[in-house]
């Protein structure tokens, strides 16, 4: 293979966490040079890195406004030069990290995520690993146009699919729906098969900063709480039961934010999409978009949150946010 470049950035993360003696617990302080340091194997590699040290926090701690800057970074790398490029952070958030920076990336380079589940002071940490797997993504011509995809146990997952499926596992993430897109082995990327297109919505944003809420329907909710936060919303997302039901209790409320903000329907199982027309009770997925609910199809409720954000920020109208999920929520 010919000399690919790759720019690396650390985020932190348990990836690059040591023990704080402090409090005995760990945290992250590992820069990035240091993480590269720990993957002697990456001087094999015919690949070039350009290493950002870019922040140390858990994943937990990450925000819109360090997506934003890693978003123009990750631009500006591109620009420069690099092939692709590797982002280590935190797994806590991954799933929804790597979507965003899906959403926002309109070009062919690979953004490959990826974490560990084991810090560096256990046995058997992965770190390192998934480190030296991710960089062999992000050179890989195979994954021309495939946008961020998240890569741990040498599995690759669409960020568009991927999800956090265990607290602890190595083996953590899964693609419910569709599966991974492949994995790697003796040190390239096999793909099961051609990529799906993907749908990005690159472009300026007003620097709104929109306040959009995720509210899960449980048994017995009376709708007070619901009430509460749709009020205190510029967007609202619904994970709903099944395949887009909500109790009774909940329809006037949800029909009345409706009309002021955009009010998106997920699911709160994470696998499988939100219906259209079979059901027909008040709270059923046919009443409820006929009330004016935006319909998130295959989209769970983490990531119908990230894209309505998305949209809202770029100042877009409940009827563009309406057409913008008819395209990428199928």
């Amino acid at each position: 293979m010919a000399t690919r470049t790759v720019a690396i950035f650390s985020l932190g993360g348990t990836i690059a966490m040591t023990t704080d003696p402090a409090t005995g617990g760990v945290v992250p302080a590992l820069s990035a040079h240091e993480l590269l340091a720990a993957v002697p194997a990456l001087r094999d590699l015919d690949v070039e890195l350009r290493v950002h040290d870019f922040r140390r926090l858990p994943g937990a701690s990450l925000g819109f406004d360090d997506l934003d800057a890693l978003s123009d970074a990750l631009a500006e790398a591109f620009r420069t030069g690099c092939d692709g490029a590797v982002v280590t952070q935190g797994t806590d958030t991954i799933e929804e990290t790597a979507y965003l920076l899906d959403l926002r990336h309109p070009g062919e380079q690979p953004i490959v995520v990826t974490g560990a589940m084991r810090n560096p002071t256990l046995p058997g940490a992965d770190g390192p690993a998934n480190v030296h797997a991710a960089v062999i993504a992000a050179a890989a011509p195979e994954l021309t146009g495939a946008g961020a995809v998240v890569v741990l146990g040498d599995e690759i997952h669409a960020a568009r699919h991927v999800r956090k499926s265990h607290s602890t596992s190595p083996a953590a993430f899964t693609s419910p729906a569709t599966g991974p897109l492949g994995g790697l082995y003796e040190g390239r990327v096999h793909l099961h098969g051609p990529l799906a297109p993907r749908t990005t919505f690159a472009g300026p944003s007003t620097g709104r900063a929109a306040r959009v809420g995720l509210y899960t329907a449980t048994l017995g909710d009376d709708g007070t709480l619901l009430a509460a936060m749709a009020e205190a919303c510029d967007g609202l997302v619904i994970a709903a039961f099944g395949v887009g039901h909500v109790p009774e209790g909940f329809v006037g409320i949800l029909e009345r934010a409706a009309t002021r903000i955009p009010v998106v329907l997920a699911g709160r199982i994470g696998n499988g999409p939100v219906l259209q027309g079979t059901y027909g009770f008040p709270g059923s997925e046919r009443d409820l978009l006929s009330r004016g609910l935006i319909r998130a199809g295959h989209l769970d409720g983490y990531k119908a949150r990230l894209l309505l954000h998305h949209l809202l920020g770029q100042g877009r109208s409940t009827a563009e946010i309406a057409a913008s999920f008819g395209t990428e929520a199928h």
